[in-house]
């Protein structure tokens, strides 16, 4: 096992990455699935704690984190303490990817396997990442692109975008945070979105085919499909129907907040 501790601006080269877990605090990172060996660029770093960077050649395991920084005890730092780092990483795209920043952004792209990210407040984007993803914030939005696979996001009041999306599974829940969703529906795809006053806004090709459920207890529904229908139950306000031949499910859930629909062009 080798290990480096990175005080200042530095690089470092990897033999064979199968497992990368990366932690900061605030800054900017970058992980990018790369065909070239695996690389870490730390172009900006300031700190009085080292960032410590450990690489198993046995397990292929990469971690570059502080050192009282946890996986599991990242959404409840509260620190103030001054920690930029400004770091990108270049691993394999079928490698599992766990990063966690506090406030500072992140930008994930390309991976195909395992993709699991945390955020306190800091922003991330998920660019062409497929397999199973993994995105869980306290208040950091999440954009993910060209998505594909499957997408699990919950927030306490970070909103979700999903531009350009093919998922198997999509589940969303937050509380406050909003959810928008450009979503292309595979034909056994499945989306749940949830939120308890965050407003729900998902645009489906014109010639979808899905079983689609709205529902809300008291904020507005709104369809531009035809072929949805609404209820006004006890407490409860609903709108669902068949659009083409079904086969794929939507389902969006809100206390408060509205739900719409859109119609976007034939695909």
């Amino acid at each position: 096992m080798q290990q480096w501790t990175i005080e200042g601006p530095e690089q470092l080269t990897f033999g064979a990455v199968d497992s990368l877990d990366v932690r900061i605090v605030a800054g900017r990172l970058a992980v990018l699935a790369s065909d070239g060996p695996p690389t870490l660029e730390v172009a900006e770093f300031d700190s009085a704690s080292p960032l410590i960077v450990t690489y198993d050649e046995d397990t292929r395991e990469l971690s570059v984190a502080y050192k009282d920084l946890t996986w599991d005890g990242l959404l409840g730092w509260l620190r103030r303490d001054r920690r930029r780092t400004v770091a990108t990483l270049a691993v394999p795209r079928h490698c599992r990817v766990s990063a966690g920043v506090v406030t500072a952004s992140a930008v994930v792209a390309g991976f195909e396997r395992t993709t699991l990210v945390k955020s306190v407040s800091g922003a991330i984007v998920l660019d062409g990442v497929s397999g199973e993803v993994s995105a869980t914030t306290a208040s950091g939005d999440v954009e993910s692109r060209a998505m594909e696979g499957d997408l699990s996001f919950k927030s306490v009041s970070g909103e979700l975008t999903v531009a350009g999306g093919t998922p198997r599974r999509l589940r969303a829940n937050t509380v406050s945070g909003r959810i928008t969703a450009d979503l292309r529906l595979r034909p056994t795809g499945h989306v749940t979105l949830s939120t308890v006053s965050g407003a729900i806004l998902v645009r489906l090709p014109e010639t979808a085919q899905a079983d689609v459920s709205m529902r809300s207890t008291s904020g507005r529904l709104v369809s531009a499909f035809d072929e949805l229908a609404g209820t006004n139950g006890p407490g409860m306000k609903t709108m669902s129907g068949r659009l083409g031949g079904g086969m794929a499910s939507l389902s969006a859930t809100t206390v408060s907040g509205e739900v719409t629909l859109l119609k976007g062009e034939k695909r």
